[in-house]
Parts: C-alpha cells; structure tokens; sequence
C-alpha cells in the first residue's frame, strides 16, 4: 500500500496456515465439530441476509420512484442481478473469522453496521449509509428548522459566544444578546466545545435547557431557564454595504433557502428605496446542500436559459432545470465570492451565473464536488446517501474535481468571511473582510461603465 507517494509501514503480522490437504486428516479436539457446525450454519445465516439486504435495498428504491417510473422488469439487467453465492459466502467466511478470532468480542448488530457502512463509503468519498440518528441530523439540515431554543453560536478565543439570537426565538425572549458568553449548559461546563454546547441546546419541543451566560459588564453568571421549540433556522443573511450596493450571504441550501433569498432582496430594497446598484453575493464556505435550493436561487438572477443538466444511470437521475423570466434585482450588476469551501449547489449557482455572463465570480476556486447525492430511506429507519448523478454547468462543462476558476482570482489561501457584526459601532464589513471589498469595488467599476454606456447612447440619440 502506499501513502502519499511513500511506502506505508508494514504492520506486526502472525500469518496462520490451516491445514487443510485431505491426505492429512485431523482429528478434531473437543469443541471444534460443535463450532465448525456453527461456522457453516453462520455462513447460511449471514449469506442469507446479504442477499436480504440487497434485495430489501432495490426495494426501497423502487418504491421511492415517482408513479410513472419504469416497472421493475425495465431495469437494466445489471442492476436486477442478484449477488452471487461466492461473493456472499466469502463476506459470511470473514465475518465468521473475525467473530472467532479477533482479539476482541463484537456485537453481531456493531459488526454489520460497519460491513454495511464500508461497503457504501467505499464507493466514492460522498456516499454513505446512515443510521437514523444521522439520517435524523440531514433531515434537520435540510428542513430548515430544528427543536431548540434559537440561538447561533461561534468559538471565540477558546470561548463559546452567542453570535445573534433567532429572530422570535427563546433565547431572543429570553433576553440572550450578541456576544454573551455561554459558560455551561444544564450544569456541565462548555469551555470551547462549540459541537458539545450545540448538541446540548437541541432537544425536544418543550423540554427545558438550562444555560449560564457571562455578559460583558454584567457581574457574576446569569442563568436562563429556556423551554425548547421548533426554531426556523434562515440561511440567509443581508446588510447594505453602502447606499444602493447590498450584500446577501447564503450558509448553506436549505428548502427555505430560496424563499430567505425573496426576503432578503425585499429587505435590501425597503432599506435603499433609490434602488439597488448592486449586489454581492456570498458563497464562501458554503457546502451545498438541497440540489432544487440552489437551482432556485440561480433562477432568481436569470430570465432564461439552462441552469444545470445531470447524467446518471436512472431516468430520474438524468434531468434538466432551466430559468424562468425575472430578475430579483433587475439587472443589477452581482459578484459572486466563492473559495475552495464552496462546493456543490454553491458551485451549480456560480457556474450558471458565471457562464450566462449574468455575474462576476470574485474569490479562488471552488471545491470542484460535480455530483449529486440521493438520501434513500431503508425500512429499518436509516437510509443510504447515494451518488446517482453527476452535474454539468450550462456551458456543458464538468467541475467534478477542477472546481471553478473565478474571474478575479485571489492569491493565498484566503481567510474565512467575517461575521456580520449587527453590534453597534463595529467596523464595516469591508473593513473587516477584504473579499467583500474586492467585490464592492468590482461592483462600482461595472456601474460606472454601465453609466457611461448610457451616457454614449444619449449622445448618440441627440440630434
């Protein structure tokens, strides 16, 4: 095996030759028949439910399929062919000798998990089994709302902090501000465990958290005794940059994603009543998620024209999403930032806006993740997160593993974009994050050009 290039060390290995030369028979000691029994009624055991996975798999498939799908007799033969016997026997003799042989006892339940969860996993980097727990947490991602109290939370210097309470929230009742520090939460100390402090704050609708927070110039610790609820999770933030130039950065696609866009635009637009000159739009950092999320937000900037195209095995997995007429903004010149933790939807709505010319992508270059993953609920209450498809930009063209070249290409790796800052007297956005400078002023050259063009064709119209 080799590792970067270099030769991997090689483990302390004991090899074990069995005998197994018909011509030299060996007289079992006492115990073996019983297990060598055992061994083969294993086999048939495990064999059988490999084969019932799989076709318990296929199963759920099919059943997720739209009404109009092909019948099961249309799959391609390929995909009905049953797992041969070999293949299942082999499966059930490892898994036999790691129940007999491995240093440790392993749970029968444990060790199929692992099975199953290797044999997805090894498929491509993004797809995955998932138990329900997992399966749970993507719903929730995805869902754009979560059982909680409604605060977003950011590390800060060793620290967990309260960036902003939801608008509506608990935690916004409460009185929780930007800023407070949150030191412990149902009596078990936080310190810097962002991951902890959040698990800990979930939880079912109605069930009560408690949470001590230290305030800047407040003495001692303050306890609030919050009850959990169903807190809307917006992806979607905005702030005006400068009169008639506004900024929109979207976290993630969620299914509420496009409709916090519609909002965002309306808020921008009441808070510059001149109208908007220009708009950047913020893909830093932003995973992907909801596939038709990030369809909806490219269709938001464009009247017409393919925004994506993907090519898979399945019908349903070859498809084709095109614009529908308006401009949220009308025209308006856009910079898209995007980095390398821009990836998937993110990279679909900066490929659509940058090949219909629509925008000016400002930043490095994305991720480069062109396909497109389908999370397939299995009846046990899992489900299996499948690659199905792989995406292709309007120009035809595949990022898979190139990721997108932005027009302005920023050197060095780049820092993570700041927070908005809603606390009073903070420094402006485009102080604190040279991007967004980069993109505003983009944005003032395209006006000005814009301006100047006009300016031209009055001339031209004066007789």
């Amino acid at each position: 095996m080799l590792r970067g290039g270099k030769p991997a060390p090689e483990a302390a290995i004991r090899v074990r030759v069995l005998p197994v030369s018909p011509s030299h028979p060996v007289t079992p000691a006492k115990g073996v028949l019983v297990m060598t029994m055992r061994s083969r009624t294993l086999l048939a055991l495990i064999a059988g439910m490999i084969l019932g996975f799989c076709g318990a798999l296929t199963s759920v498939v099919l059943a997720e399929r739209p009404s109009d799908a092909p019948r099961p007799d249309a799959v391609p033969p390929q995909a009905r062919s049953s797992l041969p016997w070999q293949e299942a026997s082999l499966f059930a003799e490892v898994y036999e000798r790691i129940k007999r042989d491995y240093v440790d006892d392993v749970d029968d339940h444990e060790l199929m998990e692992k099975a199953v969860r290797g044999m997805v996993a090894a498929l491509d980097p993004h797809s995955a089994y998932l138990d329900s727990e997992e399966f749970d947490e993507i719903r929730l991602s995805t869902m754009g709302s979560y059982p909680g109290v409604g605060i977003e939370v950011i590390a800060d210097n060793g620290l967990v902090k309260v960036l902003r309470p939801i608008d509506g929230s608990p935690a916004q009742r409460a009185g929780l501000r930007a800023g407070d520090e949150i030191v412990r939460i149902d009596g078990a100390d936080i310190g810097a465990d962002l991951a902890g402090a959040i698990a800990r704050m979930r939880g079912a609708s109605g069930s009560v958290v408690t949470l001590a927070v230290r305030r800047e110039g407040a003495p001692g610790v303050s306890e609030y005794a919050l009850r959990r609820t169903q807190v809307e999770v917006h992806s979607v933030t905005q702030q005006t940059l400068e009169p008639g130039y506004g900024y929109l950065r979207i976290t993630n696609f969620s299914e509420t994603t496009a409709q916090d866009v519609s909002r965002a635009i309306l808020r921008l637009k009441r808070d510059n009543p001149a109208g908007i000159m220009g708009l950047v739009l913020d893909l830093r950092n932003n995973p992907g998620g909801v596939l038709e999320a990030g369809v909806a937000v490219a269709d938001d900037f464009l009247d017409s024209g393919v925004i994506v195209t993907a090519d898979g095995r399945t019908p349903e997995a070859r498809f084709r999403m095109d614009a529908t007429p308006g401009d949220l903004i009308d025209g308006a010149p856009l910079v898209v930032l995007v980095n390398g933790g821009s990836a998937s939807a993110s990279e679909i709505v900066a490929g659509a806006l940058k090949d219909h010319g629509r925008a000016l992508l400002v930043g490095r270059k994305t991720y480069g993740k062109g396909s497109v993953q389908t999370v397939m609920p299995l009846s046990h209450g899992g489900a299996v997160k499948l690659t199905t498809s792989r995406y292709f930009t309007p120009s035809g063209a595949s990022i898979h593993g190139k990721g997108i070249v932005p027009d302005i290409l920023q050197e060095g790796p780049g820092e993570a974009p700041a927070e908005l800052l809603m606390v009073k007297g903070s420094p402006p956005l485009t102080v604190r994050d040279a991007d967004v400078r980069v993109g505003l002023d983009a944005l003032k050259s395209q006006a000005r050009e814009r301006r100047a063009g006009t300016m031209l064709v009055s001339r031209a119209l004066v007789p």
